[in-house]
């Protein structure tokens, strides 16, 4: 019941990312990409920062830096420059084969051998995904493909050494979101004003935007998706990241008047079912060890099986 709470909770993080394409598109200012990524990355870790008062220390100032800038501030800007120079449906399955990266990088990192099961429901996730979203519209731009690429596995790395690195003792998820969130705005910044210039005029519906976008699609967000990576695997964390493509055509049916056919139909349920298949990674096995206890009065008692659990589940 706790693990199924956890990845109830931790699917909220892409479920309120899908709401970002409607978001966006109808609220914010046209043509401000790094402004929204900075928007929506510095006032949330500012909040999160002033909320826990806790700052990175020791070793923790470079791996705080590293993973702020994978998962935030190189993340952001080439997801969205994916999204301006190819067709939003493509960067959207380039996306979705997240899991795909983060087996790679946990067999690099982590020495986890994967499954043949999990890179099946990888490949189903992606083909899923591909029928919902992927449109034969508009050419293949060079370098929208290679920033899409590269802000998928800036992310799969983020979410992989994040989990290798864990947190520091006494510092919570809350604190590692705020910490990731800080630096990846300020990474951010310099780069939005250099290209986009002064911010634009905000009116009312936009303030909304970017504070909904800001508290609720990444303060609070990120907040369930770190604190999800320290008690699932990484594996199961990424085969939640499904779940934002599906939730934004929803939310485009829903609100917007976009319809749907079968076969996109078709493609949520392979995309759900590869959700769903990625959660139910092998237990936790037990390695049974003996250990003999020290002597006593000159004799060994007899030995005893000891149950220890792995840290961590290991695919395969």
């Amino acid at each position: 019941m706790n693990r199924a709470a956890t990845v109830l909770l931790t699917a909220l993080a892409p479920l309120s990312w899908g709401t970002t394409y409607a978001v966006t598109t109808e609220f914010l200012p046209a043509d401000r990409p790094l402004f929204t990524a900075l928007m929506r990355a510095l006032p949330a870790g500012l909040l999160l920062l002033a909320l826990v008062r806790v700052l990175p220390r020791g070793a923790w100032w470079a791996k705080a830096a590293v993973l702020g800038a994978l998962n935030i501030g190189a993340f952001f800007p080439l997801l969205f420059l994916a999204a301006y120079r190819m067709p939003g449906g493509m960067a959207a399955v380039v996306s979705s084969a997240g899991p795909l990266f983060v087996i790679g990088f946990a067999a690099l990192l982590l020495g986890q051998r994967p499954a043949a099961r999990t890179l099946l429901t990888a490949v189903v996730a992606v083909l899923g995904v591909s029928l919902v979203v992927l449109k034969a519209t508009g050419a293949l731009d060079a370098v929208g493909l290679l920033a899409a690429v590269a802000s998928t596995a800036s992310m799969s790395a983020g979410l992989v050494l994040t989990k290798k690195w864990g947190t520091p003792a006494g510092v919570g998820p809350l604190a590692l979101a705020g910490w990731q969130l800080t630096i990846g705005g300020l990474l951010i910044a310099p780069l939005a004003f250099l290209v986009e210039g002064a911010p634009p005029a905000l009116d009312g519906a936009a303030v909304g935007g970017y504070l909904y976008l800001a508290l609720a699609g990444t303060a609070v967000a990120y907040w369930l998706w770190f604190r999800g990576i320290g008690r699932l695997s990484a594996t199961q964390v990424t085969f939640l990241a499904p779940l934002s493509p599906l939730t934004a055509a929803v939310v485009g049916w829903a609100a917007l008047g976009e319809s749907l056919t079968a076969l996109q139909l078709a493609g949520m349920a392979l995309a759900f079912g590869a959700t769903v298949a990625g959660q139910l990674a092998p237990r936790r096995t037990e390695a049974v060890a003996t250990r003999v206890t020290p002597a006593v009065d000159g004799r060994r008692e007899a030995p005893e099986k000891v149950v220890a659990r792995r840290g961590a589940a290991v695919e395969g």
